[in-house]
């Protein structure tokens, strides 16, 4: 088995033959990070050609790829959206990192009434879920919406789409089994998972929530986890039981 090719997602068409000149921070990683020289093997992807491989062209001004073979197919993406509060930089960098990889679809940072952080740095946090996507092998990356109050993104909830969301307090069936017994009367097509901010959700928004037709509350054990711990365990089981653990890996032997 040998080492994986680097993967950069480019935001410009894939097509057979064409020659793609990358812009400076990818120029500079494959030249001057890890020392490619011309023909070096580049895997690219867009979400929305699928991935190609490709050989390196290094120029004294310009790094080029010229595409040469299609190595995946364009998938439809399959995963859940996280909807979570902003927090500080680090644990914000850490959820959306870890739920990149774990194939989160669409990202909704999301004002409660404990949310101290009211922040969000839309350009890093993009940077570092194109660099998770990248890494992580898969072929799309996870959208990223601007913060909004609970109760507006509530408003705006779209149709055939289940909440499910952490609760701290209250009656809540354990994940596990939430989970399966969504799976078995699923009619639904979309999945939003929720995790509150430190202290979690207010005694009004366990009110609010409880009251809505498609949220089901699920509990997450005996301790008291962080709001990024409990993101990732969340998506963790939800990939377990109704997502894409069950596929076969990637074959990566022959790169």
């Amino acid at each position: 088995m040998t080492k994986a090719p680097p993967r950069l997602f480019i935001d410009m068409p894939l097509v057979c033959g064409s020659v793609i000149t990358l812009q400076k921070s990818h120029a500079h990683y494959l030249q001057n990070v890890l020392r490619l020289k011309t023909g070096a093997v580049v895997s690219l992807f867009n979400g929305i050609d699928g991935e190609w491989h490709g050989s390196l062209i290094a120029g004294i001004n310009s790094v080029s790829v010229e595409i040469l073979a299609l190595r995946q197919p364009q998938q439809e993406p399959y995963g859940p959206g996280l909807m979570f509060t902003p927090l500080k930089k680090g644990p914000v960098e850490f959820l959306v990192q870890k739920a990149t990889e774990l194939g989160v679809s669409d990202f909704l940072p999301t004002i409660t009434d404990f949310t101290d952080v009211k922040r969000f740095n839309f350009e890093r946090i993009e940077a570092i879920v194109i660099e998770a996507a990248e890494q992580c092998g898969r072929l799309t990356i996870p959208k990223i919406e601007q913060p909004k109050k609970l109760n507006e993104r509530l408003q705006l909830w779209p149709k055939n789409t289940t909440l499910i969301f952490a609760a701290e307090a209250g009656p809540a069936k354990p994940i596990d089994e939430a989970l399966r017994e969504s799976k078995k009367d699923n009619t639904l097509l979309k999945w939003v998972l929720a995790v509150g901010p430190v202290g979690g959700f207010s005694p009004a928004e366990h009110t609010l929530l409880r009251g809505l037709s498609y949220a089901i509350p699920i509990g997450l054990g005996p301790r008291l986890l962080k709001a990024e711990t409990a993101a990732v365990a969340t998506l963790s089981c939800w990939q377990s039981i109704m997502g894409d653990w069950t596929n076969r890996p990637i074959d990566r032997s022959g790169e």
